[in-house]
């Protein structure tokens, strides 16, 4: 198959607006990400999560003015991280409310944008605004954020899940800003100990295999699929297995790609 080097999608999202003098305060104190030192325009990855470290929502978030966020999450959260924000807001001065926005992911090519980071290469997502461009395949999308080895909700992120093992401290959580819910075992797990399993890639033939297929390596499991196209498969696989490691899924031979 030909490599996607550009193309544009239908990105489906939730947004909650946050806005008011203490809307950078309010999600500084409730999120893993350093919000208070973006700049008006930028944005980046973040995390909100139970006090034992369990994903409740990924977002990107946009600082769109000194006191003006927009919080770009999955479409089945956005409820879910409007209602945790506002028993959360106590005394603060802010509104958290929904807003209706469509968004365009554009792969490659120079649009003006949200920076989007789960596809291995240059992307935004542009909203309420007709793109024109080449249609990417929902499978061919899949099989990037595959190979990047980004996690999605609902797949790859669930309530079994610490960030580290979604390799989501790397992208989402910052080790210098102040206390957020979540940030002991967060911090504990990097300085402390280490994961022990993480998001791989396996090569496979075959049909793809189901969710959450066991991974064998001389019978003996040592992980489980999470998503899969033909050829590919993400799976958290224990991290003392080596690249190139031959396993087994659903009965079929697989091998574990190099990172």
């Amino acid at each position: 198959m030909q490599s996607l080097t550009t193309g544009i999608a239908a990105r489906p999202r939730a947004f909650v607006r946050v806005a008011g003098p203490d809307a950078a305060a309010l999600l500084q104190r409730l999120l893993s990400n350093d919000v208070e030192s973006l700049a008006e325009g930028e944005s980046c990855e973040a995390l909100l999560l139970t006090p034992k470290a369990r994903v409740i929502a990924p977002m990107r978030v946009w600082r769109r003015g000194a006191d003006d966020f927009l919080l770009l999450t999955e479409p089945e959260l956005g409820e879910t991280l409007r209602g945790q924000l506002l028993r959360a807001r106590f005394a603060a001065k802010c509104d958290v409310e929904p807003e209706e926005h469509r968004s365009t992911l554009v792969l490659g090519g120079d649009a003006e944008g949200i920076p989007n980071d789960d596809y291995g290469m240059p992307a935004v997502e542009v909203l309420d605004a007709e793109v024109e461009g080449r249609e990417a395949a929902p499978e061919e999308l899949e099989r990037l954020r595959i190979l990047a080895r980004v996690p999605r909700y609902g797949r790859e992120i669930d309530d079994r899940v610490l960030p580290a093992e979604a390799g989501l401290d790397e992208r989402a959580v910052s080790f210098s800003k102040g206390c957020y819910p979540g940030q002991e075992p967060v911090a504990r797990l990097r300085y402390r100990g280490h994961a022990n399993r993480a998001l791989r890639v396996l090569e496979l033939d075959g049909d793809p295999p189901g969710y959450d297929a066991e991974v064998q390596r001389d019978g003996k499991a040592v992980g489980r699929v999470t998503s899969a196209v033909p050829g590919l498969a993400l799976a958290y696989v224990r991290v003392e297995v080596p690249d190139g490691a031959a396993l087994e899924v659903e009965g079929r031979p697989a091998r574990l790609r190099p990172a």
